[in-house]
């Protein structure tokens, strides 16, 4: 049966324009941010207001999740007033938000028990990805519940993949994160190297991406990322606590697997010099 109300809860810059396609492209969506200001852009829109995450819970038939972190997510999903106290059997919870598979595999568990279907629909394309419906989705969990979910994604994704079993999609989105992040690292000294010795950045560009060493943060660099902090230092600021925060599980998880990271470590510890912030 098609998805006709969804819910959204959590607001900041990847929830409010991927529920904004949500609401634009037809569906009954419920949202709830403990700020006002986004909330009332969407009742603009035509959203319902949620009070709590159990009155999202009880409206929705798939309620997504955009929340800073494992412990939010917990609490928004099996805490109490949350969206298992008053979810009907079938609804499907989507976690957005980049967190450790365990913590994933521990709220499916519960949710389980009340019939309640929970899939790790990881993104990535940042928030100008969303505004512009082009966002990746990597997601885990049960396949009949993705491919309920999958047009209600589609509202803000190009390319949807599904990746396995419940973690599945968190441990893919911590791996693309990880090789992101790097790449930005090596980005940022290659460009650097070239500036000091008084080189042409827009040449030395143009041949990074004719080379092995092609990057789509290389072939972006001064149209994007070079400009970023100066542009608006508040967004770099924000990017450079994303990543940090992002890079968290991905060393938690090669810690638990036996893995040395020592690049992803490095390069959390440095990502505000890569951002052109210190």
């Amino acid at each position: 049966m098609a998805i006709k109300k969804t819910g959204y809860i959590g607001l900041g810059n990847m929830g409010l324009p991927i529920a904004t396609n949500v609401i634009k492209a037809g569906y009954d969506l419920m949202a709830h941010d403990l700020r006002e200001e986004p909330v009332r852009q969407l009742a603009e829109l035509g959203a319902k207001r949620g009070q709590s995450a159990a009155e999202v819970g009880d409206h929705s038939e798939l309620v997504e999740l955009s929340v800073v972190d494992d412990q939010q997510v917990e609490d928004v999903i099996v805490g109490e007033n949350g969206i298992l106290a008053t979810a009907k059997p079938g609804t499907i919870v989507a976690i957005h938000s980049t967190i450790h598979p365990h913590t994933v595999k521990r709220v499916a568990k519960v949710a389980r028990d009340h019939d309640v279907f929970v899939l790790d629909a990881q993104v990535s394309g940042g928030q100008s990805g969303a505004a512009a419906a082009k966002l990746c989705y990597m997601v885990g969990g049960d396949r009949e519940a993705f491919d309920r979910a999958r047009p209600v994604f589609e509202t803000s994704g190009t390319d949807i993949f599904y990746t396995g079993e419940s973690g599945s999609g968190a441990a893919t989105k911590l791996a693309q994160q990880v090789i992101v992040c790097i790449n930005r690292m090596s980005a940022h000294e290659g460009m650097r190297l070239a500036e000091a010795y008084g080189l042409d950045v827009s040449v030395v560009q143009q041949v990074v991406h004719v080379t092995g060493a092609q990057s789509r943060v290389a072939d972006n660099w001064l149209q994007e990322y070079k400009k970023l902090p100066t542009r608006d230092a508040e967004s770099a600021k924000w990017m450079a606590h994303l990543f940090w925060k992002g890079l968290i599980p991905a060393l938690e998880l090669g810690h638990e697997l036996g893995l040395s990271m020592p690049a992803t470590a490095l390069v959390q510890q440095t990502f505000p010099k890569v951002l052109g912030m210190e």
